[in-house]
């Protein structure tokens, strides 16, 4: 299908271009830093904990807190990966020549998500083999570990259909990143608003919220609505993409 000839030279572009290359590196050491710091946390907490019954192990004082920190530092990333692939094709003018393709809008949108997707599941590949490096001296709770990549990997499903999205709405792909980070960031801390609230509208908030739902799956907590949500918000925005290319295509 043409959707997946239009990933790979996504992926392609992305790993031609030194902005990937030095993310990934940044990211990388940024993360090994953290894995190593709550590694030595755990050494520190190691002799107390043999003593206590139902002590938290390996998974939860160093795999959980790092993809936690992950997505944190992810939600900053993720913009800048998104930010040039639409509003790059119209500045450039070569929008038009995707216009002119036998290709739909979806074909489009959705290979364009699938390329930027692929290069972050290899991000999240490497983040995930330096708690599995621990399985060389000890165990670790593999279910826990799969809820939380899962979770991740939603989350970072959602960055990416919203960061197309805003790519769609401008030729700047400066603002794009700033726009997409600045809506990434308000759904992220959106239950707070409604912290000290025990009305319907905080009840709301708390849904939309997409923190919310993946410290349930980082805890393990395997609910369908959580997945749910993250899919119906991927659908969501990247249907938005779709009917905003359309218009321009009608445009043309």
């Amino acid at each position: 299908m043409m959707m997946f000839t239009i990933a790979g030279r996504e992926l392609r572009s992305l790993f031609i271009s030194p902005l990937a290359w030095s993310i990934l590196a940044v990211v990388q050491l940024i993360l090994a830093y953290m894995f190593l710091t709550q590694l030595d946390l755990f050494m520190a907490l190691q002799s107390r904990l043999l003593g206590v019954a139902g002590a938290p192990g390996v998974t939860e004082i160093i795999a959980t807190p790092l993809l936690g920190n992950a997505a944190v530092v992810l939600l900053l990333v993720v913009p800048m990966l998104t930010m040039r692939l639409v509003s790059e094709e119209r500045r450039s003018q070569t929008i038009s020549l995707l216009f002119s393709a036998p290709l739909s809008m979806s074909e489009i949108v959705l290979g364009k998500f699938i390329g930027v997707m692929l290069f972050l599941l290899i991000m999240v590949l490497m983040i995930v083999l330096m708690p599995l490096s621990l399985m060389l001296g000890g165990s670790l709770d593999l279910g826990l570990l799969l809820s939380g990549v899962m979770g991740l990997v939603l989350l970072l499903a959602s960055f990416t259909a919203v960061g197309l999205f805003m790519s769609t709405l401008t030729l700047q792909p400066t603002i794009a990143a700033v726009s997409s980070f600045g809506v990434l960031l308000l759904l992220w801390i959106i239950d707070w608003a409604g912290n000290n609230d025990v009305s319907e509208a905080s009840d709301l908030f708390a849904y939309m919220s997409l923190l919310r739902h993946f410290e349930s799956l980082l805890k393990g907590v395997f609910d369908s609505a959580d997945v749910v949500y993250y899919l119906l918000f991927v659908t969501l925005f990247l249907g938005l993409s779709i009917r905003r290319l359309d218009a321009d295509r009608l445009q043309h």
